[in-house]
């Protein structure tokens, strides 16, 4: 068994690269396997960039109001207690809504050594559409 403390990681800037807006990522992890994740704040009109999972990858919403979206469907809603499972190989993204944060914990397994494949932003226009 092996414990880690909260607290005992520093907290980190989501990088300009693959982050619009302010974003925060605590507490990563990595488990038995390839099994990555982290807990992420997205602050009100934060949001990732579009991309990809190798194995595809699980939201657990903990707090606030988001929004998800994948290639080609709508706009979605997602609220604390929803749990997002996006398939291998979905191009997808995820952040806050425009006027409240919101916390997740992502979840993804790698595959040789990678768990994200980042594609370009996410649009002021997609984001509102």
């Amino acid at each position: 068994m092996q414990i880690k403390r909260a607290g005992t990681f520093p907290s980190k800037k989501g990088p300009e690269d693959y982050f619009t807006g302010t974003v925060r990522i605590d507490a990563p992890f990595s488990g038995s396997g390839n099994l990555s994740g982290a807990t992420v704040t997205f602050e009100p009109g934060a949001r990732t960039a579009w991309h990809t999972h190798p194995l595809g990858q699980t939201l657990l919403v903990v707090s606030g109001l988001g929004r998800v979206q994948r290639e080609g469907g709508p706009l979605e809603e997602i609220r604390p207690g929803d749990v997002v499972w996006f398939e291998p190989g979905e191009k997808h993204w995820h952040g806050a809504s425009p006027e409240c944060a919101m916390t997740h914990t992502a979840i993804a397994e790698m595959q040789d050594g990678k768990a994200v494949d980042w594609m370009e932003k996410v649009t002021d226009a997609q984001y509102t559409s």
